[in-house]
């Protein structure tokens, strides 16, 4: 009786959060195959033979049989450091957070909070958009003291989707004292890179199928690159953290780059189709995907290309130490879907620990639950990197 009147409780919560923004948007169907054009010659030009969907499909299986080109990249040559006040940058209009933007201008106005240092390069992969093309990342470097005696370890961090600029900042802080420095990276469309347009990251996930499969592409680019900036530094070893659509960027990043070898997945599933299709978060865009005819099948299939499972066996070629957090009344990245990351795992024999959190997707950011989620990320973070520092020579 507790039990079923605690899910009843939790699922109310969880979706009073979910949909609490009124700014979400159903906009149509857009196959976006001009996003692709540079990379498939099936993005190119219309073939009368195949419907639209059909050219999607194709789109896709020519994609995931070359991904080691639609993930690869040319190191960008304009790495620097810029200092500046923090910024909100938030994606929901209600009360109480535009006014926590605004008095975090007031203080920066009038020198009340410290300026910051931000990691900035131009992104090897192109959008449509100079401001998204910008990377960004917030540079959290251990301290000396902390470093002593062992190789230098990095961090990149990847939060959620429509994520503000201080989403995660806490985690850098935390991983800063085991020694571990730490890039807090907006992925595309986020934050400092949104375009004016938006109030939402929408472009990052999107009823555009082509654009969505594109700011994958540059999310995966921009952590490798982040990585090769973090080795022209001296860094040695190196994790990476993903919560939500952070994790499917971290995923397929990892299964791509066997330098990183710490991954945290915060939520993580499969299929992209399947959590945009049946997500409570992602309502509006399976809205638009069921008016245009689609179904979830179908849905799974276009976006083959963005999808942790297109590479698992990629992921398992490289020994990594992995985490995988998943909730138990998860709305947005349903149960037996991250039951199926664990599955997967199980049979391509790859090395993880499972942690499950008594609550929600947005819940897992509220009190209790993001205090144990921390110390779940943080206890594991440590372990990690403790573990790979023995394996290696000590430095002085």
């Amino acid at each position: 009786m507790l039990s079923k009147l605690y899910a009843k409780w939790m699922y109310a919560w969880e979706t009073a959060l979910t949909t609490r923004d009124t700014n979400r948007i159903v906009r149509p169907l857009e196959w976006g195959f001009d996003w692709l054009k540079d990379f498939s010659p099936l993005a190119l030009a219309a073939d009368p033979h195949l419907s639209d969907y059909d050219r999607m499909i194709a789109i896709n299986r020519d994609i995931v049989a070359r991904a080691d080109e639609f993930f690869g990249y040319t190191t960008p040559t304009d790495f620097r450091l810029e200092r500046r006040h923090p910024q909100l940058f938030p994606t929901n209009v209600r009360p109480e957070t535009l006014e926590e933007d605004a008095e975090l201008k007031r203080q920066a106005d009038t020198g009340e909070i410290e300026e910051a240092d931000f990691l900035r390069f131009t992104s090897p992969v192109r959008s449509l958009y100079p401001e998204n093309d910008t990377v960004n990342a917030r540079w959290y470097p251990a301290h000396p003291e902390t470093v002593k005696g062992k190789p230098k370890q990095a961090m990149i961090v990847m939060p959620q989707w429509n994520a503000d600029a201080f989403s995660h900042n806490a985690l850098c802080t935390l991983f800063n004292n085991f020694g571990v420095s730490c890039l807090r990276l907006s992925k595309p469309y986020h934050d400092i890179r949104r375009p004016a347009e938006l109030e939402r990251s929408d472009y990052a996930v999107s009823s555009n199928v082509g654009r969505t499969t594109e700011a994958c592409r540059q999310a995966v680019v921009d952590i490798r690159s982040a990585v090769d900036w973090l080795e022209s530094q001296g860094y040695e070893q190196f994790g990476v953290l993903g919560t939500s659509l952070g994790s499917c960027y971290a995923f397929i990043a990892a299964a791509f780059d066997p330098r990183i070898q710490v991954c945290a997945f915060n939520h993580a599933s499969t299929w992209f189709g399947d959590v945009v299709w049946t997500g409570q978060s992602t309502r509006h865009i399976q809205a638009a995907f069921e008016e245009a005819g689609l179904t979830q099948d179908q849905v799974r299939e276009i976006f083959s290309i963005v999808s942790p499972m297109s590479y698992m066996d990629r992921f398992a070629a490289n020994p990594k130490q992995v985490l995988v957090v998943h909730a138990t009344y998860d709305l947005t990245f349903p149960l037996k879907y991250s039951r199926d990351v664990l599955t997967n795992f199980d049979a391509l024999k790859i090395d993880y620990v499972s942690k499950v959190l008594p609550c929600g997707h947005y819940t897992t950011g509220e009190t209790p639950y993001k205090y144990i989620d921390g110390w779940y990320l943080g206890s594991f973070v440590y372990k990690a990197f403790k573990r790979l520092a023995q394996r290696k020579p000590t430095t002085l």
